[in-house]
């Protein structure tokens, strides 16, 4: 969808001088930002005869100052007559206005008439609306701050995670709740609020809300348990199952009867637990389960062991919104890569992708796209069969292929790689699947 552009005209005659006055106009669905511009005749040039010439006088007649006002009434900014031109989205925003959803409605234009001239004064105000496009995201959904038992302060972790590209990172300190108005403003990355409830019988992050539940973390029963998740899911938090089938911090609850969303099948480097947890997950699958998985670094520090967004999650969202990024993390419109890497497979049945719900039919046909293959890469398709190898790719390169969908009920792919020699291949990329009824 391309840019939207409008035009509006205002015109301010002198006795509405002193008046602060609203102009309203349409912010349409599906927009990530929107730049406003506005001019106006600002000065009066009177003509001096001298004896050396002719001299202009200049005089400034009008000063209109300019704010924005959403759908509620709240302010979003004003910048009084400092700035010509300003914009506003949802996680960015000009200084002296807010980060705001850019929610559809009608929004008013405030112009603030400080001095107009006799003959009074014409505004004209173009805005211009970007629409949102879907886009590959990365980020890091697992990490800890000293706030609980990690290294860095937020503002030190923020900073690191952008400088290793990525677009967002969750929070989720250990029965510690953080703030919106605490996080850092790094340009290009995205905070999401979270904790991560830590008790004796199992771990599981809470995401997108300040406070997923009442009072203290704690809990002595099954019950008091599946009141926190209730909780958590009532005010809105997203919850994942973290790393279940770990011997020591495992996941010893029953899934049953609790309400949850995802679980975090790849926590960490690959290791024997994880290959484990993605086995399990998809027996899940197997047996007609459609759930969503997703991954996390678990990041504390750097080590040998660990770095941040090792696995990364690569979300497919239609902005950097917190939003958007947690309702495609939610949908499963995501793959899990060993880090931030270029490695890249896309898959396209019927313009649907990983996470969606498609109706089978004959003659159907799934597209995939890999890119930033190794020489041994092994790109393996996932059914509820089994597994067969689509390629070993004889080198470095890109890749491209249409398969036929066979038979109803789900697809998904794992890329598996060499990372050192005489070490067995280990899972390089894995995707969420696609159903198909």
């Amino acid at each position: 969808m391309p840019m939207q552009t409008i035009e509006l005209s205002h015109h301010i005659p002198a006795n509405q001088q002193g008046l602060y006055l609203l102009v309203p106009f349409e912010m349409p669905a599906s927009t990530e930002r929107v730049d406003i511009e506005y001019t106006y005749p600002y000065n009066h040039d009177l003509p001096l005869n001298t004896e050396s010439g002719q001299f202009v006088k200049r005089q400034r007649v009008n000063r209109i100052d300019l704010g924005l006002i959403a759908p509620d009434g709240s302010q979003v900014g004003a910048s009084g007559t400092s700035r010509d031109s300003i914009f506003v989205s949802t996680t960015e925003a000009t200084p002296g206005y807010h980060p705001h959803p850019l929610t559809p409605g009608t929004w008013q234009i405030m112009l603030g008439s400080y001095n107009v001239s006799p003959e009074g004064v014409d505004v004209t105000i173009t805005l211009r609306f970007t629409p949102k496009t879907r886009r590959w995201l990365k980020g890091d959904l697992h990490t800890h701050t000293l706030a609980s038992d990690g290294l860095l302060p937020l503002d030190h972790l923020a900073r690191h995670a952008r400088e290793h590209g990525l677009d967002f990172i969750a929070v989720t300190d250990h029965n510690q709740p953080v703030k919106r108005a605490s996080f850092p403003k790094i340009p290009g990355l995205t905070i999401i609020p979270g904790l991560e409830w830590t008790h004796y019988k199992g771990h599981s992050n809470f995401l997108g809300v300040e406070e997923p539940y009442k009072g203290a973390f704690f809990a002595n029963t099954e019950q008091e348990v599946r009141k926190k998740f209730r909780q958590a899911h009532q005010n809105g938090a997203l919850i994942i199952i973290n790393h279940p089938l770990e011997t020591s911090f495992g996941f010893h609850f029953d899934l049953d009867n609790l309400d949850y969303d995802m679980i975090e099948v790849w926590n960490g480097p690959m290791r024997p637990k994880n290959l484990e947890a993605i086995v399990w997950w998809d027996q899940m699958l197997k047996a007609g389960k459609r759930q969503v998985a997703v991954c996390g670094s678990d990041y504390h520090e750097d080590t040998v062991f660990q770095r941040l967004a090792n696995p990364t999650l690569n979300v497919l969202a239609w902005s950097t919104s917190e939003k958007d990024i947690l309702s495609a993390v939610e949908s499963g419109h995501s793959y899990f890569t060993f880090s931030p890497t270029s490695l890249h497979l896309e898959l396209d049945v019927d313009g649907g992708t990983y996470g969606v719900i498609l109706p089978w039919r004959e003659g159907q046909e799934a597209h995939l796209r890999a890119f930033a293959l190794e020489a041994g890469d092994q790109i393996k398709l996932i059914d509820q069969d089994g597994e067969r190898i689509l390629l070993t790719s004889p080198d470095k390169g890109d890749w491209q292929v249409t398969l036929p969908v066979e038979k109803p009920g789900y697809i998904r792919f794992e890329i598996w790689r060499t990372f050192f020699p005489n070490l067995p291949a280990m899972p390089a990329l894995v995707t969420n699947p696609i159903w198909l009824d």
